[in-house]
C-alpha cells in the first residue's frame, strides 16, 4: 500500500482514494500511479498510526516539502490530515502543502479551517472554471452547482491562517479565452493562477 511516494523532488501524501468530484482530467483515469510510482489505489483507509509509520520509514533525504495529494481528496481526512501534520512539523523542518479541491465546508461542514494554521505552510485549491456551470461540467461535483461558490469561498477564507494560497486549472479542452477568463476570476479573489498543462501519460505528469 503507497501511503508516500516521491515526485519532482517532493514527497507526498497518499492519505485516501475518496472523492467528492470526478474531474475530465483527472489521472486516476490515466493510471494506477504517478511519475513511475507504485499503484497509489489503497487497499484501505490507513490510519494514522499506519501513516506515521510509512513517514517514518521512507528516505525523506533531499526532501524539503509534503504535499496532500495523492488519489484522493486529502481534505476528505481532514482530522487525520491535521494530525499528520502535527507530527511533521514537530519532527523535521518540511513546509506542508496541500493539494484541494476547496469542498471541505462541504465535505464536513464542522471542520474549522482555523486549525491550518501554523500547520499548513501551503494550500493549492483546484479553480478549474471560471464559472459554476463550466466548473460543474468539468469537475462532475456530487454537491451540484453550489460547489463552485463554496470553493471560492474556501480559497478566500483559508488566506487567513495559510501563508501561500493558490489556484490551479488544468488546460484540458480549454481555450485561451476561458483561461483568461480564469485569471481574472482568481485576481478578483486576490489569488495567483497557476495554469497546469495536461498530460495522459502519468509517468511524464508535471
Amino acid at each position: 500500500m503507497t501511503i508516500f511516494y516521491k515526485f519532482d523532488g517532493k514527497m507526498y501524501a497518499n492519505i485516501t482514494n475518496q472523492c467528492p468530484c470526478s474531474c475530465t482530467f483527472c489521472i486516476r483515469k490515466n493510471g494506477d500511479g504517478v511519475g513511475g510510482s507504485d499503484s497509489l489505489w489503497l487497499e484501505k483507509e490507513p490510519s494514522y498510526d499506519e501513516i506515521i509509520s510509512a513517514f517514518e520509514s521512507f528516505d525523506k533525504s533531499g526532501i524539503e516539502e509534503l504535499v496532500f495529494c495523492g488519489y484522493g481528496e486529502p481534505m476528505m481526512r481532514a482530522d487525520i490530515l491535521i494530525s499528520v501534520a502535527d507530527y511533521v512539523k514537530k519532527h523535521t523542518d518540511m513546509q506542508i502543502r496541500i493539494n484541494t479541491n476547496g469542498l471541505i465546508a462541504l465535505m464536513n461542514p464542522l471542520f474549522d479551517i482555523s486549525a491550518l494554521k501554523y500547520r499548513i505552510d501551503k494550500v493549492s485549491v483546484s479553480l478549474n472554471a471560471s464559472n459554476p456551470d463550466k466548473y460543474y461540467q468539468i469537475t462532475n461535483p456530487k454537491y451540484g452547482l453550489p460547489s463552485y461558490n463554496s470553493m471560492l469561498n474556501f480559497a478566500i477564507r483559508v488566506q487567513e491562517f495559510v501563508p501561500e494560497v493558490s489556484f490551479t486549472v488544468v488546460d484540458y479542452d480549454f481555450d485561451e479565452e476561458e483561461i483568461e477568463k480564469c485569471r481574472e476570476r482568481a485576481a478578483d479573489c486576490g489569488i495567483p493562477l497557476r495554469v497546469r498543462h495536461y498530460v495522459s501519460d502519468n509517468v511524464k505528469y508535471e
